[in-house]
């Protein structure tokens, strides 16, 4: 469980990034011992646990979550992975069961975390299910739902008015003060293994078959560095054989990963719609590029009014949904327009959050 800095090589037993500010990641990255996966006996019905031979974390606080359902869709020439129907309502359970692991393994006895609240849910959550102490800062805007999906499960809440950056501010200065360890979803490196399970799972789900690409929302890009992470492992592993074109997509007005790999300032906007998403400044941004670089990827912006447009689409099909969730969707459909997928290139597009804790 030694973590190695990303930037200088400085190891650790325990911290939340390197002393030099880069990002820190597990040492040991176990695979299983077969090259052919038809042989590593993966069973469903431990979840994203399945993956255990992958994962440098022992399961100590799980709802079971994972292996949420792949569907056709249509409409989109794609198919979606709901990953709305977790316990909490959002991805953040992939990484919020590896990293409340991690506390557990490390005799924590209460977590930190900042977020625009699904991450904060998740946590407050699974810190309940260990009987840890929970505290999450939240923007002050945060929409009540969120709010109480965290306080009903006995985490304090700091609201802190200001950016998304000045929450996260707010947050650190209490980890460093000592309060508390902090279980962030940009930050510590337990999450991105959990979040890597969903790649595992589109491979098993396809029969040990990558897709063409994956469009995905990106923000800190906790989903998206967790798939190129997943399906980086299974290239390099030999359980499939090639890496998908990993696709982000940005909300209009906070568009970093977009301006980095243009070298071009974004077009101008505001997408207040996505809320999951506005981060200008990613944790992880080197990762992202390279990420985005290695697949052959891309990453655009999306506007507050394809976003809405898209949302009511999917609400229409019966993909209850949070806005954050309708970026995807409406990228696909721009990368199509641009030329970028084909009309017959095989897409997954995952859905993020759940629209019952709008």
């Amino acid at each position: 469980m030694t973590l190695r800095c990303s930037a200088c090589g400085t190891t650790y037993e325990d911290r939340w990034r390197c002393r030099c500010g880069s990002p820190l990641r597990f040492v040991d990255r176990p695979c299983p011992s077969t090259d052919d996966p038809t042989n590593a006996r993966i069973d469903s019905r431990d979840g994203l646990w399945a993956f255990s031979g992958f994962l440098p974390i022992d399961r100590h606080v799980s709802f079971g979550e994972g292996y949420t359902p792949l569907v056709d869709a249509e409409a989109w020439n794609a198919t979606f992975k709901l990953e709305y129907v977790f316990p909490t309502g959002s991805f953040k359970d992939r990484g919020a069961t590896t990293t409340l692991s991690r506390a557990v393994d490390l005799g924590v006895d209460r977590v930190l975390e900042d977020s625009s609240g699904n991450a904060g849910a998740a946590i407050a959550t699974y810190a309940a299910r260990a009987g840890i102490s929970a505290t999450i800062y939240v923007p002050a805007d945060t929409k009540a739902p969120k709010l109480r999906a965290i306080s009903r499960a006995g985490a304090d809440i700091v609201r802190v008015e200001g950016s998304r950056e000045d929450v996260t501010a707010a947050c650190t200065d209490a980890v460093e003060a000592g309060d508390g360890w902090y279980a962030s979803h940009a930050w510590n490196p337990a999450f991105a293994i959990g979040t890597a399970t969903m790649a595992y799972e589109i491979a098993h789900q396809r029969d040990w078959d990558a897709p063409d690409a994956v469009v995905m929302p990106l923000g800190h890009g906790t989903m998206f560095l967790g798939a190129y992470r997943g399906f980086r492992t299974l290239l390099d592993t030999g359980w499939i054989d090639r890496l998908p074109k990993l696709l982000g997509a940005q909300a209009a007005g906070y568009a970093p990963v977009v301006e980095a790999i243009r070298g071009t300032k974004a077009a101008a906007g505001d997408n207040d719609a996505a809320d999951g998403i506005r981060i200008r400044d990613p944790a992880q941004m080197d990762a992202l590029v390279g990420a985005i670089d290695d697949s052959d990827g891309d990453a655009i912006a999306i506007s507050e009014t394809a976003v809405r447009t898209e949302l009511d689409r999917l609400h229409e099909s019966g993909f209850y949904v949070e806005p954050t969730c309708a970026v995807a969707p409406a990228a696909l459909r721009e990368y199509r327009r641009l030329g970028v997928l084909e009309p017959d290139t095989e897409v997954i597009v995952p859905l993020s959050g759940s629209g019952l804790k709008t």
